[in-house]
């Protein structure tokens, strides 16, 4: 891995439990973890299925690939002790000497004059380089800097995430109501929401600029967030892998200990009270790459 300035072990951290896998399913060990857009703070952000996931899964070394944090719109912040448990919970790893680096993204780019520092206990970078064990050497970033619509138009950008926004409250609060009348939860806005993401990035070609700074450095290919499509691929020769994210997808990346990404969908998150419920795998996979 590219070599950054070291730091004291142990880190402080916040000493209240840590969520706890249920015991019938194994914690799975992985040699890197790359997750994005956890939007923490924001209405849309699954905080239960981002504690589910974090407790079945730990990693060497785990990569923030940005919107970590949703600090966009403040008067909607919708924080509470469960989104801080996130936070304690991912800095907890750090007492156990795993590695943290925080590229922040568009919606925490508050954290993004902290370049070249360490926020408490996270490497803060803009884009860093992960060799895997296999030799492969990727890209890593949020993938904001490639994004041709949010950098011609931040503003519309913006409008979109408040958009997004209402139409998650009306479509909780929808869902609310139907299962009162003891009715299924309808589907109708979010595939309308998932629309309007599709929409905004029409055109973009995203994965082509992206990957293309990859080849431009010399490197394998090009890991990254922001787009909320969970991908891992080939794309002209390179690797392209999407983190996905905890809003929808509830996807990550992560890397075994062979060198090979796999991209890892998070599963429902068990019920607190059934102890007589086993077998179920910590998440599906794509088919893996390396």
């Amino acid at each position: 891995m590219t070599t950054l300035p070291t730091f004291p072990w142990p880190l402080p951290v916040d000493a209240r439990p840590r969520p706890q896998a249920h015991p019938e399913t194994p914690r799975r060990k992985l040699r890197a973890l790359f997750i994005s857009d956890l939007h923490l703070g924001s209405r849309g952000c699954q905080v239960d299925r981002i504690l589910d996931f974090l407790a079945r899964h730990e990693a060497q070394t785990i990569y923030l690939v940005g919107d970590i944090f949703d600090n966009w719109h403040p008067i909607f912040h919708h924080w509470s002790d469960e989104h801080d448990r996130v936070v304690q919970e991912i800095l907890g790893r750090a007492r156990e000497g795993v590695r943290l680096v925080y590229l922040p993204g568009n919606h925490d780019e508050v954290f993004r004059r902290h370049f070249g520092t360490y926020f408490g206990c996270l490497e803060v970078v803009d884009r860093v380089v992960h060799e895997a064990a296999d030799g492969h050497r990727y890209l890593v970033l949020h993938g904001d800097q490639y994004d041709a619509s949010y950098l011609r138009a931040r503003w519309l950008n913006r409008l979109g995430t408040r958009v997004d926004t209402a139409l998650r409250a009306m479509d909780a609060g929808l869902n609310a109501l139907r299962r009162t009348l003891g009715l299924s939860e309808g589907r109708v806005i979010e595939a309308l929401i998932d629309w309007g993401n599709s929409a905004m990035h029409f055109g973009n070609d995203f994965e082509r600029r992206l990957t293309a700074a990859a080849r431009d450095a010399g490197l394998d290919g090009v890991i990254c967030g922001h787009f909320h499509k969970a991908a891992l691929h080939e794309r002209d020769g390179l690797t392209y892998g999407n983190c996905g994210d905890w809003m929808d997808s509830f996807t990550a990346l992560g890397e075994d200990f062979s060198g090979t990404l796999r991209l890892i969908e998070a599963p429902a998150p068990l019920p607190a009270r059934r102890p007589d419920l086993g077998g179920t795998m910590p998440g599906a996979e794509a088919p893996a790459m390396g």
